[in-house]
């Protein structure tokens, strides 16, 4: 499916019911287009991420346009400028990785700690995303104990960008999503959206 019969089929929906439906059948389900016609290679890319954090490998996704082919969002088709965007959704992983934050969380309120107004701003948008179910490691502020996980993260992710994997030469971003329920409900809702958007275009 390409860019236009995409827009085509979600003007076409009626109603929050088949609208969901779309989001499910065209933008969760089925093989990445970065892996069309290489199911093996897949599999292996997504073992390779489960191995690191101690997952099973079906909780590891490919979202974006490495997923479609295309950004319906930013209106343009993958190609070697774009980034593949995993996603893992797995709740032991959310709960390890928020117990961390929470005590890094205490130690601002006790004031044994502090962060600069502009990381400060970081962390709120990143607890944001988490209210979402969605925790993103690069909003995370550098400082303290954070600096280890951001590090840590951003280290494995470029291990396997650039050719060193089997997705190829992209690089590779990662966030993890509580479960898979808030990984659908935010793709529906950017799906929604997109359609109003078009919507409002058109008219």
């Amino acid at each position: 499916m390409d860019l236009s019969v995409f827009n085509e089929k979600l003007q076409n929906t009626k109603d929050k019911d088949s609208t969901l439906d779309f989001c499910r059948k065209y933008v969760l389900h089925g093989t990445p287009y970065i892996f069309d016609s290489r199911d093996e290679d897949y599999y292996e890319f997504r073992k390779r991420i489960a191995l690191k954090f101690e997952i099973p490998f079906h909780e590891v996704f490919i979202t974006g346009s490495a997923k479609l082919g295309f950004s319906p969002f930013k209106d343009r088709v993958f190609d070697y400028d774009s980034d593949i965007d995993v996603a893992i959704v797995s709740p032991t992983l959310f709960e390890h990785m928020m117990s961390n934050i929470a005590e890094y969380q205490m130690m601002i309120r006790k004031n044994r700690t502090s962060i600069q107004l502009s990381e400060m701003t970081m962390y709120h948008t990143f607890l944001e995303y988490v209210a979402l179910g969605w925790i993103r490691p690069d909003k995370l502020p550098v400082s303290f104990q954070m600096r280890a996980i951001k590090d840590d993260w951003f280290e494995f992710f470029r291990s396997i960008s650039h050719g060193k994997s089997e997705v190829g030469n992209f690089s590779v971003n990662a966030g993890v999503f509580k479960s898979y329920q808030h990984l659908e409900n935010y793709t529906f809702s950017g799906v929604n959206d997109l359609k109003r958007s078009k919507i409002k275009g058109i008219k």
